[in-house]
């Protein structure tokens, strides 16, 4: 089953993606479950599914996605989980490299990437989505999986000028990070580990493996995460990109506007966007 948000008519709402279009389940189940989170709060998954052969659809071309969990309590990335990306950047440390992302910084499938203003140096990085379904704290990673609800993509956007020896910053502009463009349940995705993810610009394959070349795989994550903060439905976890960064090309590969960035993982989906440039700002009046 895949699970998407998106906005139809001028309402927000999520609903099952099909061939055939979009059934929406906020209209059926809206009253008891007014977002996706609230949905996987409830673990009502089971509930959904038995729309899932509705013919009463909206069509694809009609609705707005959202990022596919629009308001996730946490948003916690991980870097440096492919052998090639740590050979790029020359990375030893053998502990996983985490930082946060905030819900503003995310945008959905087919709406504006936003380069921000301050940055020359704006890269791709597309990677695997883990959003959680079942919460709780010191997970043991025999365990871990079924705390997941599904699997999506993600477009991790950098502004590497401005991640200096932490990642917060490069990380956090508005509408920078893609999600979607929706959430493929786990029950489709018995191995997140056997997935080949990709990732072009411009028509043009800049990023290619597969998610077997995780160091530290989902399960793992999950385990070390929830040690040392509770995980909770609708929280996402991006497990890393591979090699092929614009950072370390020569000569380097960066985002500008009129740009297309695409990325790819089999069995889940295909996340497309245009990079925008950031609006002027007005200067705030002086009194």
């Amino acid at each position: 089953m895949k699970l998407a948000s998106f906005i139809y008519q001028g309402k927000r709402s999520y609903g099952i993606v099909t061939r055939g279009g979009v059934i929406d389940l906020g209209r059926r189940l809206g009253d008891r479950y007014p977002d996706l989170k609230a949905l996987l709060a409830a673990s009502a998954l089971q509930e959904a599914s038995r729309f899932s052969q509705d013919q009463d659809l909206l069509p694809l071309s009609a609705v707005d996605f959202l990022p596919v969990i629009e308001h996730p309590e946490k948003i916690l990335c991980v870097g440096m989980n492919y052998a090639a990306k740590r050979q790029e950047f020359d990375q030893h440390n053998p502990a996983p490299t985490l930082f946060v992302r905030f819900a503003d910084s995310q945008t959905g499938h087919n709406r504006p990437v936003v380069k921000p203003r301050c940055s020359s140096e704006f890269d791709y990085e597309g990677e695997l989505a883990v959003i959680i379904g079942k919460g709780g704290e010191n997970i043991s990673r025999d365990q871990a999986l079924a705390h997941v609800a599904g699997y999506s993509c993600y477009m991790d956007g950098s502004a590497r000028d401005w991640q200096h020896s932490w990642f917060t910053a490069g990380k956090n502009w508005p509408s920078t990070g893609a999600f979607g463009p929706w959430m493929t349940t786990s029950d489709e995705i018995p191995d997140p580990h056997n997935l080949a993810i990709r990732t072009w610009l411009n028509g043009h394959m800049v990023q290619e493996d597969n998610t077997a070349s995780m160091i530290h795989k989902v399960a793992e994550l999950i385990e070390y995460i929830s040690t040392f903060t509770r995980l909770s439905p609708g929280d996402v976890i991006i497990t890393g990109s591979p090699g092929g960064v614009g950072k370390k090309r020569n000569p380097p590969l960066f985002m500008k506007a009129g740009d297309r960035i695409e990325v790819e993982i089999e069995q889940i989906g295909h996340l497309s966007n245009l990079i925008v440039d950031a609006p002027v700002q007005a200067a705030a009046a002086i009194h």
